[in-house]
């Protein structure tokens, strides 16, 4: 039991907190109303972005869905068969990028191909071309990424866009990375608004029962931001990452080096195909396959990207390989595309604590590192942006209005 004397120390104490709170209850507000309404929009379109490779499938089944033959005529054609049937079928001008291998036994060959001409009008429109693994067919080309503009895309490329750069280009991209990494500092300090100076925590961390809609409203806020930051938090430093990739750098490069070169490569720029011999010609995507599969069999084939120039290697990479990580089981290959010289092996998840780091932020952002269950903890974080942004809101106005209806009868 308290003493007499103890009791007026306690409650200065808890007075200093609640001022000191007060303070962050402020930033939390102004932050949640600077980045909320961005967030929410973000946060929903990563929710279906989580889908992205399903719903091409779903929303366009004549292109990316194939019928698989009998079990005993189950035969795929050659990579470079594949590849030759989407050269017929290019756009002209266009040049081949990368290629998505099925992920399934009914999927189609899914080619990247960008119009590279500058004396074409469109140039820099992307196409995907789909080609049917078993029979080396084309099924259908589709315009992915008409130039400079986004009303022109497909459903979920046009979500994506949305979702990355809130269709403002590099621009946006820069604004969505500056908001998430100030909705980061919104969501601590809901933590810190949110943690019971009298620590009463159950009473944190549960729905009063029987409320009123202003107590449903606050229980609502506070119990999704609590359950969901764990997954909140390392989503929205992900998404600071991949849009404001250089900056981040620079701050992990404070702690220890990292050799990925940016974002979304891990192969260092500096590497490069030897200068071919007289009249050497470069070796073709198959023969690519097949020396990366005799070096590594382990996982799944995913990409492959072809040579921008004659200077460029081939990168291939695969997922899924186990003896990495279960969680970042990727591993990259670098290939000379004349010589066929594996150049350089990259193994995510592997290096310095830094490389590890970044390596982890594809896989957490798109909730894969954990399989179905991280990508379902990823669709309802983005779900719970819309959801924290109107509540916040509500609970801001409930009690804007209350501080009127005070004023109002006291007079002042």
């Amino acid at each position: 039991m308290l003493s007499a004397m103890t009791i007026p120390k306690v409650d200065a104490h808890l007075a200093k907190l609640k001022t000191r709170r007060k303070l962050w209850l402020d930033v939390h507000l102004y932050l949640g109303l600077i980045a909320g309404a961005v967030l929410a929009v973000v946060g929903l379109t990563g929710s279906i972005a989580v889908f992205f490779v399903e719903l091409q499938e779903v929303l366009n089944p004549e292109l990316a869905v194939v019928s698989t033959p009998p079990e005993h005529r189950q035969k795929q054609h050659s990579l470079d068969d594949i590849v030759a049937a989407a050269e017929s079928a290019k756009p002209q001008g266009s040049r081949f990028v990368k290629v998505f291998y099925p992920r399934k036994s009914d999927i189609a060959y899914k080619f990247v191909y960008f119009v590279r001409d500058k004396s074409q009008a469109n140039n820099g429109d992307g196409y995907y071309i789909f080609v049917d693994p078993y029979t080396a067919k084309v099924n259908g080309i589709q315009l992915y990424y008409p130039k400079d503009r986004y009303w022109g895309r497909p459903l979920v490329g046009f979500i994506m866009q949305l979702h990355w750069c809130l269709l403002l280009g590099e621009n946006g991209a820069i604004i969505n990375g500056i908001l998430a990494a100030l909705s980061i500092i919104s969501m601590l300090t809901g933590l810190i608004v949110w943690w019971p100076l009298t620590g009463k925590f159950k009473q944190a961390l549960t729905f009063k029962r029987n409320a009123s809609a202003v107590r449903f409203n606050f229980d609502l806020h506070k119990s999704v931001g609590f359950y969901l930051a764990i997954v909140l938090l390392p989503v929205l430093f992900s998404g600071v990452y991949f849009n404001l990739p250089e900056q981040v750098n620079i701050v992990v490069k404070l702690f220890s080096p990292t050799k990925r070169p940016n974002a979304f490569s891990t192969i260092p720029l500096d590497i490069h195909s030897q200068p071919p011999q007289v009249g050497q010609q470069a070796i073709s995507a198959q023969q690519v396959e097949m020396i990366v599969q005799k070096r590594s069999p382990a996982g799944k084939l995913w990409m492959l990207n072809a040579p921008k120039n004659k200077q460029d290697v081939y990168k291939v990479m695969k997922n899924d390989v186990d003896e990495i990580s279960r969680f970042t089981g990727y591993r990259d290959f670098a290939v000379d595309q004349y010589s066929g010289e594996i150049l350089k092996v990259y193994d995510r998840g592997s290096g310095s604590a830094s490389d590890v780091l970044l390596d982890w932020q594809w896989p957490l952002h798109s909730g894969y590192a954990f399989g179905w269950t991280g990508r379902m903890l990823v669709f309802l974080s983005g779900l719970a942006c819309p959801v924290l942004y109107v509540t916040g809101v509500i609970r801001w106005l409930q009690k804007r209005n209350a501080r009127k209806k005070m004023a109002a009868m006291t007079g002042g």
